[in-house]
């Protein structure tokens, strides 16, 4: 599985793309945390 980071253009801040989640943060490694935890989350509920 792969996280896919980038600058997010004409905007303040990175986001991240993995699974057809997005997530954004004002740093990449912000960015990153926040769609490890959007990944654990679904696998958790993955019944929805």
């Amino acid at each position: 599985m792969k996280i896919k980071i980038f600058k997010i253009t004409n905007r303040k801040g990175y986001a991240a793309i993995c699974l057809n989640n997005l997530t954004e943060g004002k740093t990449a490694q912000q960015a990153k945390e926040r769609m490890i935890k959007a990944l654990r989350r679904k696998k958790k509920h993955k019944d929805y």
